[in-house]
């Protein structure tokens, strides 16, 4: 997608060959006529995938899942990154490590909200080692629904994230896909 692309090009950092910051109109302030081309451009590219509800992983994946899920017309489901007080009962609950924190979290969901003739389209932000997306498929497959997709905003090609999701089998579609960011530079995929 060109436009986030541009964006990036524009106003996003590569802090180093591995991290890059996106928080002015990503991850902290969101740019909301971005996040509507986003979510046109994923509900156009899984429009014909039957999906049911969208997921995504709290936080910075919110704003386009959310964007998203109402250009699909559908529910949004958001997976919390730690146990909230007011879920009670039994909870779907996996472990998974953050690329950009290096921390480990309990990813969890309620039953409540995922069942198993639901066919999901997880969206997130960033793909680099595919770990928040395979911790999303596990709970996903605890609930018994169906992924029908998964759409990145932005992914780093130079790691392993995407080879890994589709060696399982799923559909990555990815916005923007870099292949490198040496010396402060973002150079994209063709």
């Amino acid at each position: 997608m060109q436009l986030l692309k541009d964006r990036i090009l524009a106003d996003g950092r590569a802090i180093n060959s591995d991290v890059l910051k996106v928080d002015s109109f990503i991850t902290h302030q969101v740019d909301i006529e971005l996040m509507e081309a986003i979510a046109a451009d994923f509900a156009e590219h899984f429009k014909d995938e039957g999906i049911t509800k969208v997921v995504a992983i709290e936080s910075s994946g919110i704003a386009p899942a959310l964007m998203t899920a109402k250009a699909l017309k559908v529910p949004l489901v958001i997976l919390k990154k730690q146990p909230s007080k007011l879920l009670n009962g039994s909870l779907l609950q996996t472990e998974v490590t953050s690329f950009t924190t290096a921390k480990t979290y309990e990813l969890t969901a309620s039953p409540k909200f995922l069942k198993a003739e639901d066919h999901c389209l997880i969206i997130d932000d960033f793909l680099a080692n595919g770990e928040a997306v395979t911790g999303a498929i596990r709970l996903l497959r605890m609930a018994h629904a169906t992924v029908g997709g998964v759409g990145i905003l932005i992914e780093k090609s130079f790691q392993p994230g995407r080879k890994k999701l589709e060696g399982a089998g799923f559909e990555v579609y990815s916005l923007a896909r870099i292949k490198s960011m040496k010396s402060g530079q973002v150079e994209f995929e063709e």
